[in-house]
């Protein structure tokens, strides 16, 4: 039987034990669009998704809309009427036809949909046909609110090749972020890590360690990495609209004594550019409850 996995993948897997549930679990990737992740989709105003740009560094970025601006048109195609926001670090390369990775994660249920085909630009958004639409469990989500939706100017993008002081205490009170990540065929994935505040540590003003926690098994985005060290962060303001994006390397790092409670390996992963943003979006979330099925940090 063919396997949805490449080496990467495969080989995590292994190193894990975890290669039998893989390949029950593996079952459930499908390039069609089944009517439950239809209405899923149709139901969210974010989705976030991963991309390659022109030079080849991996990005997460969010889209956001009213429900129904992301929406199956058909078995094998989603529509998103949303573009990035103005000076996101893939307002441009999304203009041009290329792989992609999303997911839909709704923090209210905490329920998520992730989805990789093939983006293609459209007059008010991106057109993906899906090769990859599969669920994830509910693990490690925090549920959070929509507060409001308020329409506003995004800020001047700032870069910069290190985080600031600032930026290191974000990260260090994060719950939630997302992982872009990339194979070496260029198939691209995008991801969701959670858990309590301070999972996510800034070692350094271009070194981040977070833990990985036990989750469907599949490793995909352990398996991209260990394939292809490219990847991206994007790490959102849940109160302020504002997102923090980041793009650089990822290592697995095996060393049992880098291990956070409850992980099964740690990532190191190192910067190479930084983008913050000011009001990038449009939603405003409530407070946090944080997953019951955290680990400690």
């Amino acid at each position: 039987m063919a396997t949805p996995f490449h080496r990467g993948e495969l080989a995590v897997q292994e190193r894990m034990g975890q290669a039998d549930i893989a390949a029950q679990v593996g079952r459930m990737i499908q390039a069609d669009i089944p009517d439950r992740a239809a209405e899923f989709l149709a139901e969210q105003p974010m989705v976030v998704v991963a991309a390659a740009d022109d030079a080849g560094r991996v990005w997460a970025s969010q889209l956001i809309g009213l429900p129904g601006f992301t929406r199956a048109v058909d078995r094998r195609t989603v529509a998103i009427e949303a573009h990035p926001a103005p000076g996101d670090p893939l307002a441009g390369p999304l203009r041009t036809r290329r792989p992609i990775g999303m997911i839909a994660l709704q923090p209210q249920r905490r329920r998520r949909i992730r989805v990789n085909g093939l983006a293609e630009p459209t007059g008010d958004g991106l057109r993906i046909t899906t090769d990859q639409v599969y669920p994830n469990c509910p693990k490690y989500i925090s549920r959070r609110l929509i507060r409001e939706f308020r329409p506003t100017i995004a800020g001047e993008p700032v870069r910069s090749r290190s985080l600031n002081a600032a930026q290191q205490q974000t990260i260090s009170s994060v719950d939630t972020f997302f992982i872009g990540s990339i194979d070496t065929a260029g198939h691209v994935d995008a991801s969701h890590r959670g858990g309590n505040p301070g999972f996510l540590q800034a070692l350094s003003p271009t070194h981040l360690r977070w833990p990985d926690y036990r989750g469907n098994s599949m490793f995909m985005t352990l398996g991209n990495t260990a394939s292809d060290p490219r990847c991206g962060l994007l790490i959102p303001d849940w109160q302020t609209g504002a997102v923090l994006q980041l793009t650089g390397t990822a290592e697995i790092n095996w060393d049992t004594e880098t291990f956070a409670p409850g992980a099964q390996c740690s990532i190191d992963f190192t910067i190479t550019e930084v983008v913050s943003i000011d009001r990038a979006g449009p939603l405003r979330w409530g407070p946090v409850e944080l997953s019951p099925v955290n680990p400690p940090a």
